[in-house]
């Protein structure tokens, strides 16, 4: 991804242009959900992307999965931009990246049973013939955990656990190298998280896959990730090996959402969250986004937006701390 950026634009409605003409000045509203993102994923690497709600991580996820076309910038897979494809080329592409999402009960078509969840896209692409269904999905569901006898019944026959399997095997279906999972735990019991947690670490050895982690968890992100990516508003502000990161992290917004992960170290110690409210993606803040929160601000920091630098190897930040001041 080089250059990434994403806006929603709500135009003006019906009301708002009658009072426009009544002399009004409402203006369409745009949300600045990625701004100038980029990142490389190499294959057979976990990547954890990290942030508070709203801060564009998911957004991010669907453009790389396809879901959404990027307002700027482009997305090269395997080395070739997406846009320059071959039809042939694009489909395949698309194929090997997947998505698995946060709520499977959402995601999952409550009118089909799992043969059919399972197998409509392999079937629709070619990769099996419709009488191959049952032997292919008894396959896959035993890959993800479950007994194939269930093949029939409904997602909602499923408790949550069983419905984030089904979700990885759809995924799976299409023999992708490629996952996108966004907060796919995180509406599991802590006990379940670990059972599916596992579960995606022994995938990734069997089938040898990539994935691009969304959390805001950083315990599990810290787990399961080769290399962590911390944004705010948008933006990247921080990169680095998972190892290195939870040991130093350097943007003063990576100390502070480490700062608050509860270890048995801390016993006794008060967390407190970050001060002030994310401010809003129609209005992001001059400068750095996060100088308003920052307790490291400085004069510099509300009028230059810092670039994201390296700092080491294999380690990036977006900070004027890291050029020797903020003054």
């Amino acid at each position: 991804m080089q250059g990434i950026s994403k806006r929603f634009t709500t135009p003006v409605d019906l009301a708002g242009r009658l009072a426009n003409l009544l002399g009004a000045n409402h203006q369409p509203q745009t949300v600045h959900a990625v701004s100038d993102v980029n990142l490389a994923v190499i294959p057979g690497e976990v990547v954890g992307l990290v942030g508070e709600s709203g801060c564009g991580k998911s957004t991010l996820g669907r453009m790389v999965a396809g879901i959404y076309e990027p307002t700027e910038g482009k997305i090269s897979y395997q080395g070739k931009d997406m846009r320059l494809m071959t039809q042939t080329e694009a489909r395949q592409a698309s194929l090997s990246v997947q998505m698995i999402f946060q709520d499977p009960m959402s995601s999952l078509n409550p009118r089909m049973r799992v043969i059919d969840i399972v197998s409509e896209a392999p079937v629709y692409h070619g990769i099996i013939e419709s009488a191959e269904r049952g032997d292919y999905v008894a396959t896959i569901l035993k890959k993800v955990g479950l007994d194939p006898v269930f093949m029939q019944r409904y997602p909602h026959q499923f408790s949550g656990g069983q419905r984030a399997r089904i979700g990885i095997a759809r995924a799976l279906a299409v023999n992708p190298k490629f996952l996108v999972c966004d907060e796919s735990v995180a509406a599991l019991d802590v006990s379940i998280q670990a059972q599916v947690l596992n579960l995606f670490m022994l995938l990734r050895q069997e089938l040898n896959l990539t994935y691009l982690f969304i959390s805001h968890d950083l315990g599990v992100v810290r787990h399961l990730s080769d290399r962590v990516v911390i944004m705010y508003l948008g933006c990247v502000v921080e990169t680095a090996p998972a190892a290195e990161l939870f040991d130093a992290p350097n943007h003063p917004y990576s100390q502070a959402l480490l700062e608050n992960v509860p270890t048995l170290k801390l016993r006794h110690k008060r967390f407190s969250s970050i001060k002030g409210e994310i401010p809003s993606p129609m209005n992001p803040p001059t400068g750095c986004h996060f100088h308003p929160r920052c307790p490291k601000a400085g004069p510099r920091c509300s009028v230059e937006q810092p670039v994201l630098r390296p700092i080491s190897t294999g380690r990036q930040s977006a900070c004027h701390l890291n050029d020797g001041g903020v003054g």
